[in-house]
Parts: structure tokens; C-alpha cells; sequence
């Protein structure tokens, strides 16, 4: 007699999500409880039996006919579940939902009896872009500012002043300030959080702290105690204190100033290992205006992306979203353990679940760019060749050699051919979108930089060039993961 065949129909649901309706025979059900008893019988210990040569009857009786048909179900499923991906060749991104309940459905379970099965995942989305060419952007062109110079000059200086004590004048702008302070809510009378402190040196800088607080200290003597009414800024990073009028005592403990170097040749050898203040000037301006470049780039390149992701039409499935975030915040844990944080009791699972909420939102734009990238790869048959990958590996071989850990050679021929191929998109975006320029003075070398740290943080996922220690950890990473599953 010809063996039951698994039936498995589909349906498409909303979302990039799709329905297995399974029938299940009773030969496949009749099969998984028989492994299921043989599976337990070999570690099972009853009293008067050996091992493995317990009854089937006996086994039954003492585990229970539900527990035993739970265990079976399980390997049922599974082992149909698999079968269902290979019939219909479909590779699903999320773990299957079973619709009906486990409960449910082992009430009704008889191994004499074929079974159905409903159960639903995420699949990739099929992707569209409304248009590709022709994309047109609009982006603010700031003028590279020379006083950027002059103030970095300043800045270097200030890193290698000499701090001396003050304490026959009042505090002014530019002194360090020792403080103690203690703050609360006005309206509740609610100490703040991490309002308070018993010491701390605060530059006397404007923005420094939140509005008012460093100009309440100016003027205030070694020893002064003085009573701020300040208020927290609409945006301010703590949501609680967003808006909230405060009471700050602020006691000046100690005072001190710096002691500014000449800008001299002498300063150039000290600050810069150069020669002379000339040349000195000279490095920094090439630098700034390096760093400058690269950010007039990676704005033009954020608005090309964004652009086209605005031609995205996708159902993007949650999982996806739900596997950036993961991602995400494995990476910050990373981070953490580098910098030699204990990780275990750092990520409390509020921390987690404050940073998945925190993070999703730019996790999925992350997604959203990618699958718009991936769509125009596809539709412009945009790839990457075996020879230049190749020829990219070739910058590796040094650190490869010299690694102390075993690097996974294929996942780092991955991650270079994904670099590769988004250098490539992002390249073919340039040559075929209209980029309009409106330039706009910048007044002031603050401004440059922080459009700078604005661009490289925004565009951390879209960076072209992979860095050898990132592509050689993440390939380490995965060969530890398969050595252990190997061991296993």
C-alpha cells in the first residue's frame, strides 16, 4: 500500500504573511507517538524494569495517555512543518504560529485519525518601487567656514591648559566650577532624578546644562549658596522632566581657571607633533575640511535614500522589523562587554524592553532601506562579481593573518559583497537622480560639527566600507556559534 502523502495548502494574508493548512495522515501520527514511546522508554526508570525494556502499557499508565500525546504532537508538527517548507519551497523568516491553540488541538488529537493543522508565518515581502530614475532631492549646501579653524585652534588649547585655583574674584564664564547641587519638581516637590550631586566639576560653558543653570552660578563666590528657579526644556532627553519647572540649591564648593598655552611653534610641537604653528594650522584645515566633505556627502546620500524609499511599496512583516531590533540592541550589548561593562546585570529586562522601544522606530526605517535597495538591485539587475570581491578581500588578508581568533571566511565574503553592492546602488542613485543644492552660510565652526556627528550617526547604516575589525569580529562570531553547535 502506496504510503498517505502530506497535504499542504497556502494562502497569502495580509502583511507578507501567509496561512499552511495541513492534513496530516495518521500513518505520520501513528509513527511520531511510537518514536515518541521508544524515545522515553530509553531514559524512563520504573521500579522492577530495566531500562528500555519497559512495556508499552506500563509506560503509558505511568506517564499519562495526554502527556505522552502532547510529547508526540509536538514532533508532529514540527516534522510536518518542514516537510510543508519543502513542498512549496518556501523559506519563512519567523518561527509558524500555530492559529488553533496547542490546547485545542491536542484535545482532539487521535493517532488513529488523520489531523489538520493551521499554521501561519512572515515571509519575504514581494517588492515594487513606483519609480527608480529620475528621483529628485532637495538639500541645504553649507560653505566651509576658515574661523572653523581658529576655534579648534582654541579648543586644543583649552585641552592643554594648565588648571590653577582661583579664589579672589567670582566665578565667570570659562571657570570650572566644584558644585554640589540638589534638585526638585516645583509644582510636586518630587526630588529629580540624578538631580543631585555632592560634588562636580562643570565647565562654565553656555548649553552646558539645562538653560539658566551655568549663568546662575556666574558670579557667585568660593562658598556661595544660591537658590536657581530654572525649567526644563520642552525636549529634553528625560521624558519625565520635559517642560517641568524646577528648584535647584546650588553651593559653590571650589573655583579654578585655566591656564591658556601661547600659540606658538612650541604649542604646535606639543598639541600636533608638528614644526611649526603654520603647519600645524595647516593639518587641522585639511581635516576639518576632509570631515566637512564627508558630511556635505552623506547628507546628499541620506536624502537619495530616503527619496527612494519613499518609492517603496512593501508589505513589511513585523518579524523583520522585530529581527533589526534584536540586532540592534545585541550590538549595543557588544558594545558594553567591549568597554568591559558586566552585560548580564547592565541589560535588566527593562533596559531591554526600554531600548526595543526606543530603537524600533529607526530599526524600521532601517528595514525600509533595505528592501528599497534590494528592489532597485533587482530591478536595475545591479550585482556584485566574484572578482571584485575578490579583489576587496585581498585588504583583509593582512588582519585575517595576524587574527588570534578563526575568522569565517564566508561570512565576511558576505558581508564585503553586501558593502560592495550598496556602494554600488548608492553610486547608480547619484548618476540617475537630480540633486538641487541650496547653499547656506554657516556662521559658525559649531555648526559644522554638529552636522557632522548628526550625519555620521544617521548614516551608520548605510556606510559603504566595511571596516576590517567589524568584518573580522562578525565572521568570528559566527564561527564560535557553529563550533558550538558542532560540539553539541
Amino acid at each position: 500500500m502506496a504510503k498517505e502523502a502530506l497535504i499542504v495548502k497556502t494562502t497569502p494574508l495580509p502583511q507578507s504573511r501567509i496561512s499552511f493548512e495541513l492534513e496530516i495522515p495518521s500513518e505520520t501520527c501513528k509513527s511520531c507517538v511510537n518514536e515518541t514511546i521508544s524515545t522515553i522508554s530509553r531514559s524512563a526508570k520504573i521500579p522492577g524494569f530495566r531500562l528500555g525494556k519497559i512495556p508499552k502499557q506500563v509506560l503509558i499508565q505511568r506517564i499519562g495517555i495526554t502527556q505522552l500525546h502532547a510529547s508526540a504532537l509536538e514532533k508532529i508538527i514540527d516534522k510536518s512543518w518542514q516537510e510543508a517548507l519543502k513542498i512549496k519551497s518556501i523559506e519563512p523568516l519567523s518561527e509558524p504560529e500555530l492559529v488553533d491553540g496547542f490546547e485545542s488541538l491536542l484535545a482532539k488529537f487521535s493517532p488513529d485519525k488523520s489531523l489538520k493543522v493551521t499554521l501561519q508565518t512572515d515571509i519575504a515581502p514581494e517588492l515594487k518601487l513606483k519609480k527608480s530614475k529620475g528621483l529628485s532631492v532637495d538639500i541645504s549646501k553649507t560653505k566651509f567656514d576658515p574661523k572653523s579653524v581658529d576655534e579648534a585652534l582654541e579648543k586644543s588649547r583649552s585641552q592643554f591648559a594648565n588648571i590653577i585655583p582661583v579664589t579672589n574674584r567670582a566665578a565667570k564664564l570659562g571657570d570650572i566650577a566644584v558644585v554640589s547641587f540638589k534638585g526638585k519638581y516645583k509644582d510636586s516637590g518630587k526630588e529629580i532624578d540624578g538631580g543631585t550631586s555632592e560634588s562636580m566639576d562643570l565647565e562654565l560653558e553656555k548649553n552646558k546644562m539645562i538653560p539658566g543653570f551655568v549663568e546662575g552660578i556666574v558670579k557667585m563666590k568660593i562658598g556661595d549658596t544660591k537658590t536657581l528657579n530654572l525649567k526644563f526644556p520642552e525636549d529634553y532627553s528625560h521624558k519625565d522632566s520635559r517642560g517641568k519647572e524646577a528648584i535647584f540649591e546650588v553651593n559653590l564648593k571650589d573655583l579654578k581657571e585655566k591656564e591658556l598655552p601661547e600659540l606658538n611653534d612650541d604649542f604646535a610641537k606639543q598639541s600636533g607633533n608638528k614644526e611649526s604653528l603654520k603647519e600645524l594650522k595647516k593639518d587641522i584645515e585639511k581635516q576639518l575640511k576632509d570631515n566637512f566633505e564627508k558630511t556635505q556627502k552623506d547628507i546628499k546620500i541620506e536624502a537619495l535614500l530616503d527619496a527612494l524609499t519613499n518609492e517603496l511599496v512593501a508589505e513589511i512583516p513585523k518579524s523583520m522589523i522585530d529581527i533589526e531590533v534584536r540586532n540592534n540592541i545585541e550590538q549595543t550589548a557588544q558594545r558594553f562587554a567591549q568597554q568591559g561593562l558586566d552585560v548580564k546585570s547592565t541589560f535588566t529586562p527593562e533596559l531591554v524592553k526600554s531600548l526595543a522601544e526606543s530603537t524600533r522606530p529607526q530599526a524600521e526605517k532601517n528595514v525600509q532601506r533595505n528592501l528599497a535597495l534590494k528592489a532597485l538591485a533587482e530591478e536595475e539587475n545591479i550585482t556584485v562579481e566574484k572578482d571584485e570581491i575578490d579583489l576587496k578581500m585581498k585588504d583583509y588578508e593582512d588582519a585575517i593573518s595576524q587574527s588570534s581568533k578563526q575568522i569565517d571566511i564566508k561570512k565576511l565574503t558576505e558581508v564585503i559583497s553586501n558593502d560592495l553592492l550598496k556602494e554600488k546602488l548608492i553610486i547608480w542613485l547619484e548618476e540617475n537622480s537630480e540633486v538641487k543644492e541650496k547653499t547656506t552660510k554657516t556662521s559658525k565652526a559649531t555648526k559644522t560639527t554638529k552636522a557632522t556627528k548628526t550625519a555620521t550617526k544617521t548614516t551608520k547604516a548605510t556606510k559603504t566600507t566595511t571596516k576590517t575589525t567589524k568584518a573580522t569580529k562578525t565572521a568570528t562570531k559566527k564561527t564560535k556559534t557553529q563550533n558550538k553547535k558542532e560540539k553539541k
